[in-house]
């Protein structure tokens, strides 16, 4: 009868102990909650790859996806922040007003401008070396200098007697020899021989030097 006795106390002792401990481990579970959403841009709301989420204070955490998507376990009152390069970072705390254990989070990031000093980078390793290649510059012509280099008479002279006909003037030239053919088609075309304008510029470009021959 005194066994059977202890064995009541010790349970009834024993009791008390795993309902506490029961009601303990429902309430870590009540506190983990499953967090997960998307990384998007504050300006254009386009998912952000990649980006990195920590639990604060802890070794836990995950990355998103190339679409920004992310999912992770977390306690209640937890901060995770979230940071990606070119972004500044960004913290939410799990509210501990949860009734459900899952939570969808769309967390927004803003860009991160740096300004960096501008930096000159001279080619020349010494102050000698720039004063010299200062001195002999060559300092490049003007809009106007060029504009008259390149239409100069005796250049642009020079240019024509050496510039093949395109194919707009060849088909020009082969139009009006068709014409000129059907002109004086049934008939005998003009003697030049007889055409005193045909002997002037004969004459002029015999003066000119047009017949002599060029020198290689």
């Amino acid at each position: 009868m005194k066994t059977f006795l202890n064995v009541g106390v010790l349970l009834l002792l024993m009791t008390p102990v795993a309902v506490i401990a029961q009601d303990t481990n429902n309430q870590k579970d009540r506190d983990l909650k499953q967090i997960s959403g998307v990384v998007i841009k504050g300006d254009s709301l386009s998912p952000i790859p990649f980006v990195n989420i920590v639990i604060k204070n802890t070794h836990r955490g995950t990355t998103a996806d190339y679409f920004g998507y992310f999912s992770l376990v977390a306690k209640e009152q937890d901060t995770i922040v979230f940071s990606s390069v070119g972004y500044r970072r960004a913290m939410f705390i799990v509210p501990d007003t949860l009734s459900d254990d899952r939570y969808v989070l769309m967390q927004s990031l803003s860009p991160d401008t740096v300004q960096l000093q501008e930096t000159v980078i001279y080619p020349w390793p010494t102050k000698e070396e720039f004063r010299n290649a200062f001195l002999n510059l060559k300092v490049p012509d003007d809009d106007m200098a060029r504009a008259e280099r390149n239409l100069n008479r005796e250049a642009m002279a020079a240019r024509y007697e050496v510039t093949p006909m395109d194919g707009s003037m060849n088909h020009t030239l082969y139009m009006q020899q068709e014409a000129s053919k059907l002109y004086y088609a049934g008939q005998l075309p003009p003697n030049n021989l007889l055409n005193p304008l045909a002997w002037m510029k004969f004459i002029d470009a015999w003066k000119r030097g047009d017949f002599k021959r060029k020198k290689e």
